[in-house]
């Protein structure tokens, strides 16, 4: 199996794709500006007791107060509240973590009343981004993820993930981060720490170590409040150091800082792999370049077709996912009803699969397949959905087919669903329904570029259109491409994009900014 990710940055937001065999498998989309994500440490306020769901809420600086519940405060909540006060009484010499006093644990039948009061000083983080109409999702127990390993201040146990089945490599791991580990910090080895050496591992203790002693130093020195005292690596490390596998083809960027900071991060995580980290520059989209853009056009929606006619219908509502299996105006099996809704079934599970780590959907999941009556028939479903779900890094729950033929996932939720808009919005007419005869189309494109030349100044630029509008552009030995070169100058340049409508149009300096040359007067 080939496995590339493809890295598509704009000047307003990053997407990322991952394909499998060319096929797109996971996607993320992510807004520059993006203020919050998983994993950023703050140190706030509390703002409100909530004694009836033994839970408070913080201020983070976000619009909607963030949540924190009671168990969620961690067993080692007075230790840390000690150990921040110490920290704060002096701004200048920092206390060292190795020399604070570990407290009882935090009682599991405790009230928030008696813990923390309004106004109290709390170092938090975000295990759960904003989704719909609720803040962020809050915990006081820290961590430091990295590649190999998570480390836990004040938690003095060492854990080895259950994916690491074999007992003398769990056992080594274990004694080796237990020679190396500081005192007063937990571990959680992750599989990908499988059969690495001691050097690696010391590395990134190391590395781990200094992003705890760069946020406790904010903390000390800073007054403000609520306040961002560390922040979650840039979404592409961060996604790639979840994701990253050295079995990788290729990792393609079209942007130069952004291609730096993947070539270093892998330079420094796997070294003799940086090669497969790539510039692209080409002059068409590299999501069009790598048949991305299509494949989320198709993949998104709320009709999903999968083969031969066969199609899912997928909702979103407040409470759930729900999923509905449809055979379309597929052919029937030969071998009869029975055979031919075990075959569309499977393909669903197939399909059903990807669209869960494509769409990044989490919580409940219901799924209604075609009725089926033998009962190995519904057993070999739900032995292939659990198979297709293996590759899934979400943790994750199945049950088998219900007496309705209900399928029900539990899938872990931390950011909401990925939710693409495949629908296009009329660009000549903005919805209003009237537009100028499309025959005049390149006509109205002439006239832009003859201003954007003789008016603005702008002699260099790509004019991004829909492919076979850039067909009908450059065909023909004397193409109107080649005419407006003639006239205008030879720094225009036609970029088909698969992301555009038919008649819309966008242009681009040189250096990939946007020219917004869009007037609404131009449909009347």
């Amino acid at each position: 199996m080939t496995s590339e990710v493809i890295i598509d940055v704009h000047p307003k937001e990053i997407s990322i794709a991952l394909l499998e065999d060319k096929s797109l498998v996971e996607y993320q989309n992510e807004t520059r500006s993006a203020s919050f994500s998983v994993g950023n440490i703050y140190m706030a306020k509390v703002k409100k007791l909530m004694p009836g769901l033994n839970a408070c809420f913080v201020d983070v600086g976000f619009e909607r107060d963030a949540f924190l519940h009671y168990l969620d405060l961690g067993s080692q909540f007075s230790s840390y509240e000690k150990y921040l006060k110490q920290v704060q009484s002096d701004r200048k010499k920092l206390y060292p973590i190795s020399k604070a006093t570990r407290l009882p644990e935090l009682k599991k039948d405790g009230s928030v009343q008696t813990t923390l009061k309004v106004g109290q000083e709390v170092m938090v983080q975000i295990v759960k981004e904003p989704i719909s109409t609720k803040g962020p999702r809050l915990t006081c127990e820290l961590s430091f993820a990295g590649r190999y390993m998570v480390l836990i201040p004040f938690n003095d146990k060492v854990s080895v993930s259950s994916k690491i089945k074999k007992g003398e490599e769990r056992t080594r791991l274990k004694q080796l981060i237990q020679s190396i580990k500081p005192k007063n910090f937990g571990v959680i080895v992750r599989t990908s720490a499988e059969g690495k050496r001691v050097a690696e591992l010391d590395k990134e203790m190391k590395t781990l170590l200094k992003r705890w002693e760069d946020t406790i130093t904010k903390v000390q020195k800073s007054t403000t409040r609520p306040q961002v005292v560390y922040e979650e690596t840039g979404r592409v490390v961060a996604l790639l150091r979840d994701l990253f596998n050295p079995t990788y083809d290729g990792i393609y960027v079209n942007d130069e800082e952004v291609f730096n900071q993947v070539r270093d991060y892998v330079k420094l995580i796997a070294p003799e792999k940086v090669d497969i980290v790539k510039r692209y520059t080409g002059q068409v989209p590299i999501f069009d370049n790598f048949n991305v853009t299509k494949q989320i056009k198709s993949a998104f929606g709320k009709t999903v077709n999968y083969k031969r006619g066969a199609y899912l219908i997928i909702e979103h509502t407040e409470a759930l996912h729900v999923v509905d299996v449809n055979s379309g105006n597929r052919t029937r099996s030969e071998n009869g009803q029975e055979a031919n809704a075990l075959e569309v079934n499977l393909g669903a599970a197939d399909e059903l699969a990807r669209q869960l780590r494509l769409r990044d959907m989490g919580g409940i999941i219901v799924v209604d397949f075609i009725d089926m009556n033998l009962a190995e028939d519904r057993q070999m479903l739900y032995e292939r959905m659990c198979k297709n779900m293996q590759k899934d890094r979400a943790r994750h729950n199945i049950l088998p087919l219900s007496k309705f033929g209900l399928m029900q996932i539990t899938r872990q939720r931390v950011r909401p669903a990925m939710d693409v808009n495949v629908e296009e919005t009329c660009p000549t007419c903005f919805g209003k329904g009237k537009i100028k005869s499309s025959i005049l189309f390149t006509d109205q494109l002439e006239s832009k570029i003859d201003r954007l030349v003789t008016k603005i100044g702008i002699k260099k630029f790509n004019l991004h259109v829909h492919p076979y509008v850039a067909a009908y552009i450059n065909q023909g030995l004397f193409s109107l491409k080649r005419k407006w070169q003639m006239k205008y100058g030879l720094g225009l340049s036609i970029i088909p994009s698969q992301k555009l409508a038919f008649l819309q149009y966008e242009f681009y300096d040189k250096k990939g900014n946007f020219i917004d040359m869009k007037e609404e007067i131009e449909t009347k």
